[in-house]
């Protein structure tokens, strides 16, 4: 099918520019509304102790401990999700192009994008640890430390959240960390903003390179900002090609329930690490496999007609 047309014929009542002012706008002013409220239950209920101690996530803090979900679900992805649907529905006017939620699109993409989120895994490592021994010049090592401090931080926030003690817990995490957060970021990125800097750029591909930016930026982590602009980007061919939101949110839930799983089973440092004789040959068959995969993928969402299409 032609996915191209919804892209480009857009509303000129507000240029691509302004879209994307509009959307920056709506996106600081609902995640401030949704920490808002967070910190506004929380004083109401513990007082303005407790408010310091979630500001500063002092996780020895049992109020913290305790409300560290509603921080993430409210907080971040409620308004994540609210975003793209405010902006398709009541600004634009335009649900569809906006969210991309209603696309029929062939049942043998779903297998396509298992195979090649498995077939990238080799070649994602690799570039985790890329990342990882990436260093700072000497005149930003005080923003290195900075850096390593912020995100060593935020992951012992992941770890209270990921800290998962039975199958229900492993399940919750699931449902919240894989399914809501994939679906609520795709809408966002790969729906909305995406569809915003290509019809700004007119050319697909650097609309789709500029989100996978942005998307690794948004989660402001300098060392898994690699991996994550990789994902980005492979998220953003699924959804150009199809036409539909849908194999894209497969794909991150694929990314992000892998992630819950081996955190339940080896715990957060239970990382699979690559033999070191095939530390060149494997990547190097994983972007080669990775590729083919994402042509053979073109190949099916570009046909105007398939036989059980959903």
């Amino acid at each position: 099918m032609n996915t191209e047309k919804p892209y480009y014929n857009h509303n000129r009542a507000m240029s691509p520019a302004m879209q994307l002012v509009a959307f920056t706008g709506l996106t600081i002013g609902l995640l401030t509304l949704g920490t808002a409220i967070v910190f506004g239950y929380i004083y109401l209920r513990y007082g303005p102790a407790a408010v310091s101690q979630l500001a500063s996530l002092n996780l020895a803090s049992p109020v913290v401990l305790n409300n560290l979900w509603l921080l993430q679900v409210v907080g971040t992805t409620l308004p994540i999700l609210f975003i793209p649907i405010v902006f398709g529905k009541l600004i634009m006017h335009e649900p569809e192009a906006y969210l991309r939620i209603n696309t029929k699109f062939s049942a043998l993409l779903i297998l396509i994008v298992l195979a090649t989120m498995a077939a990238s895994m080799p070649f994602m490592e690799s570039l985790i640890t890329f990342n990882r021994k990436m260093v700072f010049p000497d005149s930003l090592k005080k923003l290195e430390k900075f850096v390593k401090e912020s995100e060593a931080s935020a992951q012992k926030v992941t770890a209270v959240l990921l800290k998962m003690n039975s199958w229900w817990d492993m399940i919750k995490a699931l449902l919240l960390v894989g399914l809501a957060t994939a679906i609520a970021e795709e809408l966002m990125f790969r729906g909305c903003l995406q569809t915003i800097l290509i019809r700004w750029q007119k050319n697909a591909h650097v609309g789709i390179w500029l989100t996978a930016i942005l998307f690794s930026a948004f989660h402001m982590e300098f060392y898994g900002f690699l991996p994550r602009m990789a994902l980005g980007v492979l998220f953003g061919y699924f959804t150009v090609w199809s036409g539909s939101i849908w194999p894209a949110v497969w794909a991150h839930f694929l990314n992000n329930g892998t992630a819950v799983v081996f955190a339940y089973i080896y715990g957060l440092n239970g990382d699979v690490k690559l033999d070191a004789k095939f530390d060149y040959i494997l990547p190097l068959l994983s972007i080669l496999f990775t590729v083919a995969l994402l042509l053979g993928y073109r190949k099916v969402a570009s046909r105007k007609t398939i036989a059980g299409s959903i």
